[in-house]
């Protein structure tokens, strides 16, 4: 599924390409093994290197830019953070054909968790929440701005375009219905914050049961951090989703917010990859049927209020 080709103006990447590029810029690593490995990304593929590294070279002329972004941000945050974050080995030069930059990282053990099947939900919402509170708490002076730490307002337009090419695949009419509400929540009144920007399941690693690492910092950056949140819809189930709110310490705006994101993240992610990425449409579908079976415990009576875990 990796190989398949999800964006129009996606170049062609294979097994040998990385070789030639390594062999010609990294000559101490020329004869390494190299392996192409699935993923669910959409702005970079990925290649095991040996035993211990991995080559990322961007899909498409939007995913060049994060290359830097990401190399240069790490050095400060990762060391930072309670779990592991990709080591930044080098950093490649275009070649061999390849008209960008690309990178090597140290690999980082682990496998990536599927929503609906997590071994130790309470645990791993622990986990979350410790990595996200982490970020937060790292000094911003000279942060970029988080592409995603914006007001949700500026997600209309591309929400309500995916919700019309969604008609008759999804109940739209009661999704605009809770699109709706998510932009009426009071927007984000405290100083930026970093935010990950990008917290789904392909780029959180487990092992048993336990988060170990976060991967993909293409989107990291300063902003309203609520973004962060969704990993409450698009991995943990119900049953831990208000202990991991508990935990990063949400009010009932940001709360909101994020499941906002969540929603239209997913909703404009679903048409693009129907096709083209089974693994995140899933995903979409599920944070979707999610936050429309949050919605429909919150109209019932509850004495613990709309939040409660169903």
């Amino acid at each position: 599924m990796c190989a398949v080709k999800m964006h129009a103006d996606e170049v062609d990447l294979d097994a040998p390409l990385v070789r030639r590029l390594v062999a010609g810029q990294f000559p101490r690593w020329a004869g390494l093994p190299v392996r192409r490995l699935d993923s669910s990304g959409t702005e970079n593929a990925m290649f095991r290197l040996g035993a211990d590294k991995v080559v990322r070279l961007p899909r498409h002329p939007g995913a060049v830019e994060s290359v830097a972004h990401e190399q240069r941000w790490l050095a400060r945050l990762g060391p930072r953070l309670p779990v592991a974050a990709p080591v930044p080995l080098e950093l490649g030069a275009p070649g061999e054909g390849f008209a960008w930059p690309w990178s090597v990282y140290h690999w980082l053990d682990g496998a990536n968790p599927v929503a609906g099947a997590v071994e130790e939900p309470r645990a791993l919402a622990a986990d979350l929440a410790a990595f996200v509170t982490a970020l937060r708490g790292i000094e911003t002076r000279g942060g970029p701005p988080n592409p995603r730490g914006v007001p949700l307002a500026e997600r209309d337009t591309p929400t309500r375009d995916a919700l019309a090419r969604l008609a008759g695949r999804i109940d739209t009419t009661a999704v605009t219905a809770l699109w709706e509400e998510a932009l009426r929540a009071p927007g984000h009144t405290q100083p930026p914050a970093w935010a990950h920007g990008d917290l789904m399941p392909g780029n959180v690693l487990v092992r048993d049961g336990r988060l170990t690492a976060v991967i993909d910092f293409g989107c990291v950056g300063v902003g309203d951090p609520a973004v962060d949140l969704i990993v409450a819809w698009n991995l943990l189930p119900a049953s831990a989703r208000g202990a991991f709110r508990e935990a990063v310490g949400a009010d009932d705006a940001e709360w909101a917010r994020g499941r906002g994101w969540a929603l239209s993240i997913s909703l404009i992610q679903l048409p693009y990859y129907w096709e083209t990425n089974p693994p995140l449409a899933e995903n979409s579908r599920h944070v979707i049927r999610e936050i429309l079976a949050e919605a429909r415990t919150a109209d019932a009576p509850s004495p613990t209020g709309p939040y409660s875990p169903s």
